[in-house]
């Protein structure tokens, strides 16, 4: 499995630790891919700037550890780069979201523990709030959610 994540979310281990406690006969390899959230927040994830940087660290990871067939998002802006991932792995390796594993691990373990799922609101919404600019952030969230997002401008 190789990690592709922030400096941060790479030096803290989290991803190696929590794999390697459920499949411990996995290798874990990580790359740092900083650039890849200043790409997404300024909207030049399908530039030929874009293809530099995802093939950089593509080709880095890949390099290392020429057994990888699972590559994972580390970070949450990473599924806008998903398809210009896909276009430097090779067909063989699957590329991963952490979204849908955390919420499949929240589905089992709500179905282990009826008692706090009862306790869960099914009249749900969903509200988004930011600090910057809410053009911005609107179009960056239809993008990521696939419809309309409108959020509230907050003032901190």
């Amino acid at each position: 499995v190789g990690v592709l994540g922030t400096k941060g979310t790479v030096q803290s281990g989290s991803y190696i630790l929590e794999i390697e406690k459920f499949f411990p006969s996995i290798s874990v390899s990580q790359e740092a891919c900083p650039m890849w959230v200043p790409l997404v927040e300024n909207k030049e994830y399908e530039t030929a700037g874009a293809d530099y940087f995802v093939q950089q660290h593509i080709d880095r990871i890949l390099g290392r550890d020429t057994e990888i067939d699972t590559l994972l998002l580390g970070c949450t802006h990473y599924p806008l780069l998903r398809e210009k991932i896909k276009q430097f792995v090779p067909a063989t390796v699957q590329v991963i979201e952490q979204g849908a594993i955390v919420a499949q691990s929240l589905k089992n373990y709500l179905e282990r523990h009826p008692e706090i799922e009862q306790q869960c609101s099914k009249a749900s919404s969903r509200a988004f709030f930011t600090t910057g600019d809410c053009s911005d952030f609107d179009e960056q969230g239809a993008h990521f959610f696939g419809e309309n997002v409108n959020s509230i401008h907050l003032q901190l």
